[in-house]
């Protein structure tokens, strides 16, 4: 962004709080104009700061109770292009990085239980042209979630 102001960081403070908080809310209590929250939030959506709201499910209240990250070797790195294009296809992927250490690429899956999570792997992930193979990281808990600081964007480090 060309100029991320700390009004700019105050419309995003409220809006990662709560995605719904109305614009006449959020200006209220900035103390500034309804359109002016409307002119910063329509600059973000256009730069690409802000590229979606979405509200936030919890995994395990709709019955998926094995959340695993895992790491993919490749055969060869010419292999990476067409492996992500497959493991989009597959909807209990929720996150795919590329990354640099063991793995090629890093992934996060959901699965019903540990049962549905083997036949992922095994049936779907293994048998994906280029796939050399896979470490599974169980995840029992996650402690805390949550976004980038926007605080120490106006500060020098």
């Amino acid at each position: 962004m060309s100029h991320f102001d700390y009004i700019d960081q105050q419309i995003l403070l409220h809006i990662r709080e709560d995605a719904r908080k109305p614009y006449s809310q959020i200006a209220n209590e900035l103390k500034i104009s309804n359109s002016l929250v409307h002119q910063r939030i329509k600059k973000m959506q256009t730069e690409g700061i802000i590229n979606k709201a979405a509200f936030a499910i919890d995994e395990q209240s709709i019955g998926y109770k094995t959340k695993s990250y895992v790491g993919i070797r490749l055969r060869e790195a010419r292999f990476a292009e067409i492996v992500v294009e497959n493991l989009a296809k597959i909807p209990e992927i929720v996150e795919c990085n590329y990354v640099s250490g063991n793995y090629a690429i890093f992934i996060l899956i959901y699965a019903l239980n540990n049962q549905h999570l083997r036949k992922l792997l095994y049936e779907q992930i293994h048998q994906i042209d280029g796939v050399a193979g896979t470490d599974s990281f169980i995840c029992f808990d996650t402690n805390f979630k949550r976004s980038v600081p926007l605080d120490i964007i106006s500060k020098k480090i």
